[in-house]
């Protein structure tokens, strides 16, 4: 599970049908103090994420266990928002 900020969006006209209706967003990994990773990813949202948020996503074999995504082509699926991050400073 990482954390990451939702860049933009994904259109794809042509597409397996079992994404069809599904949000697909692309989102950068965050480092823990909020700055950006290299890189980004697209992630299917199964919770209504909205553009700039912080997001929690999982990957691979648990990304086909988010809601909705049973026997559904994902590697990648946005699972929550976060509200926030405390960090234990010790």
């Amino acid at each position: 599970m990482i954390i990451a900020r939702i860049l933009g969006t994904v259109v794809a006209s042509q597409k397996d049908e079992r994404l069809s209706g599904k949000k697909l967003l692309i989102v950068r990994p965050l480092n823990l103090d909020g700055t950006e990773q290299a890189g980004y990813t697209v992630a299917v949202d199964t919770v209504g994420a909205g553009f700039h948020e912080r997001v929690l996503v999982v990957s691979g074999s648990s990304a086909r266990l988010a809601q909705g995504m049973k026997d559904v082509p994902v590697d990648s699926a946005i699972v929550g928002v976060i509200d926030t991050v405390d960090i234990d400073s010790e």
